[in-house]
């Protein structure tokens, strides 16, 4: 038996990167079908060229499907508009999750003062790295990839384009964007795995619009906690069970009519705290 690692998962064919370094692609067994595996799991091949076991789990993105991830490569652009939502809601999975979150700010070719504005809001809570696919800078994300990292965001940021110009070669393929709508097309079916080198890989992963609430497992006065800027000023709200709403004395709120937390960001918080509310109720 020998220990390995999925590459790539396509129907019920599993391309396995084994502990002796050959790729092979695999089968799995039928209770483990059931289970569900996903790319980025670790686990055992027998003798008959099946997976017969999945290794215990570090984390789980559900959608898009991976596993064991060490860091999340949160991508947004000036075109697509961002979904700034999102993002907030992938930097809670990834504080749950024990995943250390990069946002890429990628297209700065086309408008660096909104690469600067993103930056300003979030050099606080994650690493933040400005780049374009059009030239050398985006090796900057080359120098962060150790692990099992994953590529998240928006259809059309450029997350396939991210991995041919660190590749130097299409090995991802490229969507179009749509601007009618101000959406990409969807291009990545399958979520696969890319080496660059030992121990370092890069998944490219199919875009999507959302993060669904209920899989942060939160309830809605946990939310806050994960708001991480509100803390210091959390210290100034009159009550201590404060939830930052519409309450009298919020050091949150004065905080954000000051400047000191950005709009966007309180504007998100409301909208996560309200949604998980109403899950709640169901």
């Amino acid at each position: 038996m020998l220990k390995g690692l999925i590459l790539k998962k396509q129907a019920d064919l599993f391309t396995v990167e084994l502990e002796n370094g050959v790729v092979q692609d695999v089968v799995a067994r039928k209770n483990l079908k059931k289970e569900g595996l996903f790319v980025g799991d670790k686990v055992t091949i027998d003798d008959d060229n099946a997976i017969c076991r999945l290794e215990k789990r570090k984390n789980v993105l559900v959608r898009p499907p991976v596993a064991n991830i060490d860091k999340m490569f949160i991508v947004i652009a000036p075109i697509p508009k961002p979904d700034l939502y999102l993002v907030d809601k992938l930097l809670i999975f990834c504080a749950l999750s024990d995943i250390q979150p990069i946002l890429c700010v990628n297209k700065s070719d086309l408008d660096f003062k909104f690469c600067e504005n993103m930056e300003k809001i979030y050099k606080n809570l994650a690493k933040v790295l400005i780049f374009s696919t059009f030239n050398e800078s985006v090796e900057k994300i080359k120098k962060e990839i150790n692990g099992i990292c994953v590529l998240a965001g928006q259809s059309a940021v450029g997350k396939s384009s991210i991995i041919n110009a660190l590749k130097k070669q299409e090995v991802a393929i490229v969507g179009d964007f749509c601007k009618k709508i101000e959406r990409g097309k969807q291009t990545t079916r399958t979520v696969s795995l890319f080496e660059f080198g030992k121990g370092q890989f890069l998944a490219d992963t199919a875009g999507f619009s959302k993060l669904d609430e209920y899989l942060l497992d939160l309830e809605e006065d946990e939310v806050k906690k994960y708001f991480f800027e509100f803390i210091e000023h959390s210290n100034q709200c009159k009550y201590k069970s404060c939830n930052h709403l519409s309450e009298k004395d919020c050091g949150v709120t004065s905080a954000v009519k000051a400047g000191k937390i950005h709009k966007s960001r309180y504007e998100n918080y409301l909208k996560l705290y309200n949604t998980i509310k109403c899950l709640k109720r169901f």
